[in-house]
């Protein structure tokens, strides 16, 4: 029978401790010389225009006259905004301190 831990999970056996310590050490020195794995997020257009805006999903989701659902929606690209919409995202790409003055 295998050791246990107090919440009765098997307990590590000194070599994986220690072959996972070293795969932490070695991340950690990756991550301090800019190397290692990187992801790379590209963000939608409603939610570049938020974040260029400055407002929470509420405040942005008022101001643009739908509900948070529908903006997160359009964040996450499960659907796309219409006519009206897709333009005052534009214009809050371009132009953030223009709605901003709107709040």
């Amino acid at each position: 029978m295998k050791d246990k831990s107090k919440c009765g999970r098997p307990l590590m056996s000194q070599e994986k401790m220690q072959a996972f310590a070293q795969d932490v050490d070695t991340s950690i020195q990756q991550a301090r010389h800019g190397e290692g794995r990187v992801h790379q997020v590209t963000l939608s257009a409603a939610a570049e225009a938020r974040a260029k805006v400055g407002l929470t999903q509420s405040a942005f989701a008022q101001l643009m006259g739908v509900s948070v659902r529908t903006l997160q929606n359009w964040e996450q690209g499960r659907s796309q905004p219409s006519g009206a919409a897709k333009t005052l995202i534009k214009v809050a790409q371009q132009w953030p301190d223009v709605l901003r003055s709107m709040v």
